[in-house]
Parts: C-alpha cells; sequence; structure tokens
C-alpha cells in the first residue's frame, strides 16, 4: 500500500472560512491538505478528509516546554562557548563573556537561551564530555547563581554533560543526533522528567556534508525524525515533552534546505513542537549575498517569518534583538496591535 503523507496549508490570515482547522493549536489554521506520497504531490483534500488520528495530532495543542507556552512564537538565543563555531566561535568562552552575552540576550527579549560546548559545524571534531562539561557547567551554575531565570538548554549529544548540566539549572537538552549519538541519553533525559530536542542529521557532524543525498529530503527527513520520535516514546519520554528540528544545513545542501523550509508544515502531524536553527547559516549567506556569518541577520529573519507563517513556535538564533522585533511586527500586522 503507497504511504501517504499529509501537509497542511498553514494559513493566517483573518478571514478563516467555517470549517477550518487550528494548526498545533497556535496562530495558524488550514482547510486544506495536500496528500504527498513518493511519487510526489497527489493534490490537495479538504481537512475534513483528514484520517482522525492525524486530524487530531495536527490540531491538539501543544504543551509547554520548559515553561514556555507553545501557543506563541518563543525565541531562543544561542550562546556557544566554544573555540570553534562557525559564526561566534572563542567569543564567549571567558565566563565573564559568557554570563554578559546571556543577560544581553535576556534583555533583548530572548525566552530560552541553549548553552553549547562543543561545535558541530560542518567537518567539526569531536569533544570529550570532560572538556565540554568544564565549558559548559560552569556558565549555567553561574547563571543560577546569579539569579538568571529563563530557561536553559544544553545542546549536547552526551549523557555525561547533560547529567550535570540538569543538576545545576538546564531545563531543557538540545541533541543533534536525536539521541542516536549516546545510548546512555535518552535514560538521562527520562530520569529527569526534562524536555528534549530531537534533531536530523543523517551522519556526525565531520562527514555529514561529504555528498548528502536523498530519495525525498522532506519525507525522508520526516521518517528518520518519526523514528527518533518513538524511540524517545520507548525510552520513557513522552510525545509531550519531545519537540523536533529538520536540522537545517545538518547534512543537506542549499536545495535540501529550501525543500525543508518549504514543507515545514508537514512536521506537524508528527504531534510535537518544532524547533527551527537556521541563524546565519551558510546558504543564507549563498542566497542573499552575505560572506561573513554576522553579515546574515537579515536572511536569518526572513526565513524565521517564512516559518512562523507554516506555525513553528521555537526559533534558536544568534541575533535575538533583530528577530524578536521582526516577530513582533509580524504578529502586529497577522493579528492586530493594541499597544
Amino acid at each position: 500500500m503507497t504511504k501517504r503523507y499529509y501537509r497542511p496549508i498553514a494559513q493566517t490570515d483573518a478571514a478563516r472560512p467555517e470549517g477550518a482547522l487550528p494548526l498545533a493549536g497556535g496562530w495558524c489554521w488550514f482547510d486544506r491538505v495536500e496528500v504527498l506520497t513518493r511519487a510526489g504531490s497527489q493534490g490537495l483534500i479538504p481537512a475534513g478528509d483528514l484520517p482522525a488520528d492525524l486530524r487530531e495530532r495536527l490540531t491538539a495543542p501543544r504543551p509547554a516546554l520548559a515553561g514556555l507556552a507553545m501557543d506563541r512564537p518563543q525565541v531562543m538565543g544561542i550562546l556557544n562557548v566554544t573555540p570553534d563555531s562557525f559564526s561566534d566561535g572563542g567569543r564567549f568562552m571567558a565566563p565573564g563573556a559568557a554570563l554578559a552575552r546571556a543577560r544581553k540576550m535576556a534583555g533583548d527579549g530572548m525566552a530560552i537561551l541553549d548553552i553549547g560546548g562543543e561545535s558541530t559545524r560542518p567537518g567539526a571534531a569531536e569533544v570529550s564530555p570532560a572538556e565540554e562539561l568544564a565549558r559548559t557547567g560552569p556558565v549555567i551554575a553561574a547563571l543560577r547563581d546569579g539569579g538568571f531565570a529563563l530557561p536553559v538548554s544544553i545542546d549536547t549529544r552526551k549523557a555525561a554533560v547533560a547529567v550535570v548540566a540538569l543538576q545545576v539549572g538546564a531545563s531543557l537538552v538540545n541533541d543533534v543526533s536525536a539521541l542516536s549519538h549516546d545510548p546512555g541519553l535518552a535514560g538521562v533525559v527520562a530520569g529527569a522528567g526534562a524536555p528534549v530536542c530531537l534533531m536530523h542529521s543523517p551522519s556526525a557532524p565531520g562527514t555529514m556534508q561529504l555528498d548528502p543525498r536523498y530519495e525525498d529530503v522532506l519525507l525522508d527527513v520526516h521518517d528518520a525524525l518519526a523514528g527518533r520520535v518513538a524511540a524517545a516514546e520507548a525510552a520513557g519520554i513522552p510525545r509531550a515533552r519531545i519537540c523536533i528540528d529538520p536540522g537545517i544545513g545538518f547534512g543537506k545542501t542549499l536545495q535540501h534546505n529550501l525543500a525543508l523550509l518549504r514543507g515545514l508544515s508537514l512536521f506537524h502531524g508528527l504531534g510535537c513542537a518544532l524547533l527551527l536553527g537556521v541563524s546565519r547559516k551558510r546558504f543564507i549567506g549563498s542566497i542573499g549575498g552575505a560572506e561573513r556569518a554576522e553579515d546574515r541577520a537579515p536572511g536569518t529573519l526572513a526565513l524565521t517569518l517564512a516559518a512562523l507563517a507554516q506555525g513553528v513556535q521555537i526559533h534558536r538564533v544568534h541575533d535575538v534583538a533583530e528577530v524578536v522585533q521582526g516577530i513582533r511586527l509580524w504578529q502586529a500586522v497577522q493579528m492586530g496591535y493594541d499597544g
């Protein structure tokens, strides 16, 4: 039997027709769905013709993650305490610089901070758990000791790092390997009752950009994430505590990235909140003509707004002030502004 995939055609217009369904309990709605197969698009059907179980997954409100409501856009600020991250490597290695950066992003409107001690840029070498812990643990502890109240995400693939981070104040585990790198990490997350972000990547950072190939990138990534969500549930992590990330730029070409961005609404069918990390990625510079990573904030904002129009809830970015301002203006146009 041919497997079918259902991509809701997300809308935000105030003129909402009778019978339109809410998308993931958020700000978008849909009344039509594109039916996709491995043979290509099979056209549109009314939303009312969806299978009942999929209709429930597409429409049900997403529970809060790490205390953040998923019925509105949330901005995750990036803090890399690494010497070799592609955009800001080395800038925030010193604890004082890291703390100042975190507080600045909080003041700019960030909702959650993502701290990473291992670069996962293309070609990056793996860092030992001890080194990663030495970079991240003291920063999280210092933030909490200093009264930093926002949720903190630990960006790690390793159980040992997550254990300490959760003990000293992290609220969420963000794993670019979707719990496939370290077999102990799923148990750590489940045991702590913590939420987790599962990101798609076809292989480790050192090899992921070596001629990545897909039969159909949108459907392949969807199926891979469905498998990782099922594995997380089997390990004791309920779907309500899982968000998913299609892994833009991780084992993908420019065309792969664009295909995923065009089809983002498909992933709502997995019943999880969505996180998108496009900030300052190389393909933004390739298309937008910005060679330096720090010059890619306008392109990052453009993609963020396109993702908002498909109901993506969490946006992981370097340029918090610019993205928060853009989101507020987008919301004012789409949903009204009362001062």
